[in-house]
């Protein structure tokens, strides 16, 4: 049937919507006032739209309902969202409900062998992130922990060395590994005498 006199009908009301208050999504149209999220109510616009057959949701909410679920799946980067969309109507349980999760799992995720897969620090034996890692010695090392093991001195790449796992500044280690006698750090002639 033709439609006289009038432009398309709103996708959420029904009504009339005029050409200079149409809004259009997924092939509908609505008013500016009806283009709103159907769990939330939030306005909506072309960014925060998102569409399912013919519902129309903010992203939050599409998320909730149809998005991928578990943990991991949080609403931001490195978040877990215990919000299962309950206060806005949306039913995430969908189908018959799911068995309990094993206190084990048996095949563990990427996170998972990461988290266990951590370098720790031979100086304090803590685990060591990757901001916070400096390596000598073949091993990994808390900015902290990277001191002489004899006179505490914070080290740098140009004034470390290693023994038996162990680091020293090259002065410490000169002086209790290095070489003995005259002109190689040890006690000199004059100072022997002095000791005897």
């Amino acid at each position: 049937m033709p439609n006289w006199g009038g432009g398309a009908k709103c996708g959420a009301c029904e009504k009339t919507v005029y050409h200079a208050e149409e809004i259009q999504c997924n092939g509908r149209s609505f008013h500016k006032s009806c283009f709103l999220c159907m769990a939330c109510r939030k306005a909506l616009d072309s960014t925060t739209v998102a569409a399912h057959e013919s519902e129309i949701y903010c992203k939050t909410c599409y998320g909730r309902k149809y998005g991928p679920k578990g943990v991991g799946f949080g609403q931001g980067a490195g978040c877990l969202s215990t919000d299962t969309g309950d206060h806005l109507g949306l039913n995430l349980q969908q189908g018959s409900p799911k068995p309990a999760r094993p206190s084990t799992p048996t095949n563990a995720s990427k996170f998972a062998k990461k988290m266990v897969d951590v370098d720790k620090c031979p100086r304090c034996g803590k685990s060591v992130y990757a901001a916070e890692k400096i390596m000598g010695g073949g091993k990994p090392w808390h900015k902290s922990c990277f001191r002489c093991a004899i006179c505490g001195k914070s080290l740098e790449s140009t004034n470390v060395t290693d023994k038996d796992g162990e680091l020293y500044c090259k002065v410490c280690y000169a002086k209790n590994f290095g070489p003995k006698g005259i002109g190689f750090g040890g006690l000199t002639q004059v100072e022997k005498k002095e000791c005897e």
